[in-house]
């Protein structure tokens, strides 16, 4: 039998391999994600994290060339040729999937931070109000201590490649606390296609072949430290959005660094204010009262910039992508990013954040 009508037959049993993997999260926790995972992304970072410049970037347009051309060079075989070009198709997505799940995407599948950090998933709206009244308590001193004017917005004052470097020292602090946490050989770059990106509304994204964190460099500096440390934490073996969420928060916080504690809180207090948007408007009003007009300025200014550039674009990719969390163990797709809370909230209950 040809190796064309092997791989298509691959593809199946793969699928089927991972629905029955998903029942046992304990054993890739234990033997993938502590185990062959920690090893391959380790060499990954060593052989990647040298260059300046984002190879899986590069690597993404090599194979989008290719893939394109293909399709331009088949385009009048489909007719007389359809099965075997179908055969070609299903092939090559049969390997695309094998090495994606064994390079990253078994993590997709590991012990859930709830259940490995004993974190309560539920919480009530006393929670919520509670838990946003000491993010703004919290985020107005640092923007105070900044600025010295409640009124003027933070302008961060570090470049792209430093805030790369200064997340280390969040991550070796948090790795005291949580030695799951840890982070070794630097990989973060700036995504060579940020404009792509950008259009797309993706703030970065993890290369799983070459596990290089690419984060998307024109959106506002003050966001860099915190979707930096979302990515690195994908990049420690965290698939959940939620949970890198989570993780880059403790990671900034932990920083010594002012501009990074205030990327983080700030941050964290922007999904409790869009939240209490949802569940209760007059209650959303009030606490907006209580918030220094410096920090709405800089949420004013990253909501001007994705304004900016909204596209038919976005919200195609973000359809796409959210049917891709979907099937990959995350049931609430897109909405999984604003999960973290619930970790949170009831993290901040267990341990106090210093709030």
């Amino acid at each position: 039998m040809k190796l064309k009508s092997i791989l298509p037959i691959f593809l199946l049993i793969q699928i089927l391999l991972l629905k029955l993997l998903s029942f046992f999260p304990e054993w890739i926790e234990r033997y993938y994600s502590n185990g062959l995972y920690k090893n391959i992304s380790k060499i990954s970072r060593i052989t990647f994290g040298y260059f300046p410049f984002s190879i899986g970037d590069c690597l993404y347009g090599i194979l989008i060339f290719f893939i394109l051309k293909w399709f331009w060079k088949q385009r009048k075989t489909w007719k007389l040729h359809w099965k075997n070009n179908l055969l070609t198709v299903l092939s090559f997505l049969s390997v695309f999937y094998f090495v994606f799940h064994l390079l990253w995407g078994l993590n997709y599948y590991r012990e859930p931070l709830f259940e490995k950090m004993n974190i309560q998933r539920e919480y009530t709206d006393a929670d919520l109000l509670a838990f946003t009244q000491k993010l703004i308590i919290k985020t107005n001193a640092i923007q105070h201590q900044i600025t010295k004017n409640d009124s003027l917005k933070v302008v961060f004052p570090y470049s792209h490649d430093s805030v790369f470097q200064m997340n280390l020292n969040g991550y070796e602090n948090l790795s005291k606390q949580h030695s799951f946490f840890s982070y070794n050989c630097l990989s973060t770059k700036k995504s060579l296609i940020s404009l792509p990106l950008t259009y797309m509304g993706f703030s970065g994204y993890l290369n799983p072949f070459t596990n290089e964190a690419q984060v998307n460099d024109l959106m506002p500096m003050y966001n860099f430290p915190i979707v930096t440390a979302h990515e690195m934490a994908h990049q420690i073996g965290y698939a959940s959005e939620s949970e890198c969420n989570f993780i880059g928060f403790l990671a900034t916080i932990k920083n010594e660094n002012l501009y990074f504690q205030y990327s983080a809180y700030s941050f964290a207090l922007r999904y409790c204010l869009g939240n209490w948007q949802m569940r209760d408007e007059k209650t959303s009003k009030n606490l907006l009262k209580t918030i220094n007009p410096g920090i709405l300025k800089n949420y004013q200014e990253s909501e001007d910039f994705w304004n900016k550039y909204e596209s038919p674009i976005e919200t195609a990719f973000h359809a796409f992508y959210d049917q891709f969390l979907k099937i990959n163990q995350q049931k609430e797709g897109m909405n999984s990013y604003s999960k973290f809370l619930n970790l949170l909230i009831n993290y901040s209950d267990e341990e106090p954040l210093s709030l």
